[in-house]
Formats: C-alpha cells, sequence, structure tokens
C-alpha cells in the first residue's frame, strides 16, 4: 500500500518578488529589543541652576536680592515722596497702622518731618551702590596682586601675601575707622576703606586658585605653545578661577553694606543729609524711646540686605563648588 502524505506548501517568496525583511519587535532597534531614547545630560547653566535651587534659603536670598535691586533701580518712580521733603506739621509721625498714623507716610516719619518709606527706598539705591562699588574695587585689585603672586612666587609673593595676613590680622571695623580718620570722613573715603577691609580675602583665593592651576596640562601647553604671561594669567588661568571668586564677592557685598553703614552711624561715611541706612541710624539715636520706627525700619533694611546677600552666597558656593554638590 502506498502511504499518503500531506502536501507539502512552499514558504518561501513567490518567484520574482523579493524577501520580506522580518520587522523588529518594540521599536527600531535589532533583536526585537526596545529602544529607548539617549537622554542627553543637563548643560552647564541648568546643573547650575538644579543644584542652587536645591537651597530654599539660597532662592529665597536671590528674589530678596532682585527684589532690592529693583527698588534701588526705581527708587525715583517708586518713592511717594522726595527723600529730602520735609512737612513740618508731621514731626516723628507714627505708622500707618498706629494711632496718630497716616496714610500718606506708611512708615511714619522722623525728627523733620521726611518719610521714612521714601528715604528706605532711596537709601537702598545708595547702600546697594556702596556695595557693589567696594566689591568692584576689591575684586578688581585682588585679582591682579593675586595673579602676581600666583605666578611670580619668590619674594614678590612673600610681601604680598604677608600685607594682606596683616591686614587680616586687624578687626575690620576698626581698620576701615583708621582708614577714614586719615583720609578724612566721607562716602568715597569710606568706599575705600572697607574696599582695603576685604580686600585679603579675593587675594588669598585667586593667589590659591593660580597655584592649583598653573601645573595643569593646559597650561603647560599653553606656554610650550609661546603664550606670554599676560595671557596665561587672563585668558588660560583667571577664568577657571572665576567659581570661588564670584562666591567670594557675593558675600562680600554684604560685608560692605554692613561696614559702610557702620561708618555711617559713627558719622564718618555718608553724611547727612544722606538716606544711607547707617547715617538714618544715626539721625535717630535720640528718638529711640519715644520713636520706634526711626530706628526700627532702616536697621530691619540693612538686615534683611545683609541676609539676603549671605545666604544667596551661601547656596552659590555650593553650587559652584564641585566638592559640596550634593
Amino acid at each position: 500500500m502506498t502511504e499518503l502524505r500531506p502536501p507539502v506548501t512552499a514558504t518561501g517568496p513567490a518567484p520574482g518578488r523579493p524577501e520580506p525583511v522580518p520587522r523588529p519587535l518594540g521599536g527600531q532597534g535589532g533583536h526585537g529589543v526596545p529602544t529607548v531614547g539617549a537622554i542627553s545630560p543637563p548643560g552647564p547653566l541648568r546643573e547650575f541652576w538644579i543644584a542652587f535651587s536645591a537651597n530654599r534659603g539660597a532662592v529665597i536670598g536671590l528674589w530678596l536680592v532682585v527684589f532690592l535691586l529693583l527698588v534701588a533701580l526705581f527708587a525715583p518712580l517708586i518713592a511717594p515722596h522726595p527723600p529730602f521733603q520735609t512737612n513740618s506739621g508731621a514731626f516723628l509721625r507714627p505708622p500707618a497702622w498706629q494711632a496718630g498714623g497716616s496714610l500718606q507716610y506708611l512708615l511714619g516719619t522722623d525728627a523733620i518731618g521726611r518719610d521714612i518709606l521714601s528715604r528706605l527706598i532711596h537709601g537702598a539705591r545708595l547702600s546697594l551702590s556702596i556695595g557693589l562699588g567696594v566689591v568692584l574695587i576689591s575684586v578688581a585689585t585682588g585679582i591682579v596682586l593675586g595673579l602676581i603672586a600666583g605666578f611670580a612666587r619668590g619674594i614678590v609673593e612673600i610681601a604680598i601675601m604677608r600685607l594682606m595676613d596683616i591686614i587680616l590680622t586687624l578687626p575690620s571695623l576698626l581698620l576701615a575707622i583708621v582708614i577714614v580718620a586719615i583720609l578724612g570722613p566721607g562716602l568715597m573715603n569710606a568706599m575705600l576703606a572697607v574696599a582695603v577691609v576685604v580686600l585679603p580675602h579675593f587675594v588669598r583665593i585667586t593667589r590659591a586658585s593660580v597655584i592649583a592651576e598653573v601645573g595643569k596640562d593646559y597650561v603647560t601647553a599653553a606656554r610650550i605653545s609661546g603664550a606670554s604671561t599676560l595671557r596665561l594669567m587672563f585668558s588660560e588661568v583667571l577664568p577657571n578661577c572665576a567659581a570661588p571668586l564670584i562666591v567670594q564677592a557675593t558675600l562680600g557685598v554684604s560685608t560692605a553694606i554692613l561696614d559702610a553703614a557702620a561708618l555711617g552711624f559713627l558719622g564718618l561715611g555718608a553724611q547727612p543729609p544722606s538716606p544711607e541706612w547707617g547715617t538714618m541710624l544715626a539721625d535717630a539715636r535720640e528718638f529711640v524711646l519715644r520713636a520706634w520706627w526711626v530706628v526700627t525700619f532702616p536697621g530691619l533694611a540693612i538686615l534683611v540686605a545683609v541676609l539676603a546677600f549671605n545666604v544667596m552666597g551661601d547656596g552659590l558656593r555650593d553650587a559652584l563648588d564641585p566638592k559640596l554638590k550634593r
């Protein structure tokens, strides 16, 4: 008997047709494995903001600094009264929410009828200008001296750093008072005195950063290629020293504001009738017991400004220093 078998069907492609290519499973990758889109790492600015925003105090400090800068920038438009305008019928008027106060003077008036709110707003412009001006002077001078000390080494480095050490050993406010006493009272002399006080920090930071960078390969390569010393200083090394300088500059603004206010309070800084916050405190000393507002609000303004720059500086340090990044 003949065995019956089922017919065999051809599984190959029909004559004249190309063989179909099997489609991979789960995406465009082969072997049936789905492909996942590559996630690019965040850029430097985004990485910095992620690290900075992790510190809530630093973010609050940043917003306070931005607010103070906007107030200082638009002071003539925001202030309800001119800072030097007096009102003989409103001497030591209390704030608006207290008995005897008026909405015309929200934070009250001083001993000669000047609006405290308007003077605080204009004082923000003056105090922030002092802080930023002092830091600019100190940063520029400190970078130059730090670069010279880091590159020259030897007796030049010893002379510069010993001078900075002498300045650091003296109490900062006492040294500023001595400098202003020699130069004479005034706003510019006070700014110069405070700049000298905060200068050593920038010199030491720049020198330490230069010593850490000068032995690296990119500096050696630039030196072999014929780069001059000035180019090595300012084009190759200095950009890599920027992070600690930015942090110290932010902290230096708060120190400058506080020291300038102290000099103004002692009568060695900005002179009356300037609306500088320290000078406002000096003018209000004799009214502390019977008119609390003339002392409290300038003091709070100094406190808020100093704390804002300090906490923002701490956040910048945590975000820019790779050793402290979380």
